[in-house]
């Protein structure tokens, strides 16, 4: 064929062509998302201040991989991040809980920059997230609910024997768990897990 007919024939080839491969590309992203492998989540889950969060994960007997998922669902490791609630820093602490926690933790005249310091931030939310774990007998899955959504929902809940009545605490609690593994695949070496 010559002429438009063989034009039309190359314009639906090409389109054909484009489709297929845009459609694998999409299926290469969505293997790469669920899948995580540790190249690609080193690419789109960054660890910063790794020796701070293993640090305080070593102190307070947490899994690094988990204190490195809440920080990423927190704040993306950005030590500067607010909240529209007021929750400051990596681990997004309201300055009302982080005042309370600033005794139990060696804080002194605890003051609003505070919760902007890497090291204070992450050291707060490590106490709060072991005292949430051992407030909840090891529960992983009702910490992070509480973290989330605060204790007295929580309380509540379980008195009234109700699941989390929140989605977002639901979603949250699932994403945090799935950031764990991703952490832990990813940076096994950076958080004291190799070996």
């Amino acid at each position: 064929a010559t002429g438009p007919d063989r034009a039309d024939g190359l314009g639906v080839r090409r389109i054909a062509l484009a489709a297929a491969v845009l459609l694998a590309a999409g299926g290469a992203v969505v293997y790469l998302q669920r899948t995580a492998p540790p190249w690609y989540a080193r690419l789109w889950y960054p660890l910063s201040y790794g020796s701070i969060v293993r640090g305080h994960a070593a102190h307070y007997r947490l899994d690094p991989a988990l204190l490195a998922a809440v920080i990423e669902q927190e704040s993306k490791f950005d030590a500067s991040a607010r909240s529209s609630a007021g929750a400051v820093g990596l681990m997004q602490l309201t300055p009302q809980t982080a005042e309370g926690i600033a005794q139990y933790t060696g804080g002194k005249g605890f003051v609003l920059s505070d919760l902007t310091n890497p090291e204070i931030n992450v050291r707060y939310g490590a106490w709060y997230l072991r005292h949430l774990l051992d407030k909840y007998k090891g529960d992983e899955r009702t910490a992070l609910a509480a973290y989330n959504a605060g204790q007295e929902n929580v309380d509540r809940w379980l008195a009234a024997h109700e699941a989390v009545q929140f989605p977002e605490t639901v979603a949250y609690v699932a994403r945090v768990e799935r950031l764990k593994g991703i952490y832990r695949r990813a940076y096994a070496s950076e958080l004291g897990l190799a070996g």
